[in-house]
């Protein structure tokens, strides 16, 4: 069985920090309140590393998904395999 952990999706792993670096951003307008140049740096600071964030989630969910699609396929050839082996033993009988 696969770990709760591995099983997150990547679209939810995306949502996750997403809504991280929004809500890091927000609470730190309303607890540090600067001046206009300030804010507009620590928002384009924050919509930076949201993306850095958001990229590396994508990258890490295609790599997961290339691994399970080749898990799965070798699974469904072995499969076959025995399917095939067995009835071939069958026939002989």
């Amino acid at each position: 069985m696969a770990n709760t952990n591995e099983s997150v999706g990547a679209g939810s792993l995306l949502l996750a920090f997403v809504a991280g670096a929004v809500t890091g951003a927000a609470v730190a307008l309303l607890f540090a309140p600067a001046s206009g140049e300030d804010t507009r740096e620590l928002l384009g600071q924050a919509a930076r590393d949201g993306r850095e964030r958001a990229a590396e989630a994508a990258r890490q969910g295609r790599e997961r998904l290339a691994r399970e699609k080749e898990n799965l396929t070798s699974a469904f050839e072995r499969g076959r395999e025995t399917y095939q082996s067995t009835r071939e033993k069958e026939r002989e009988s």
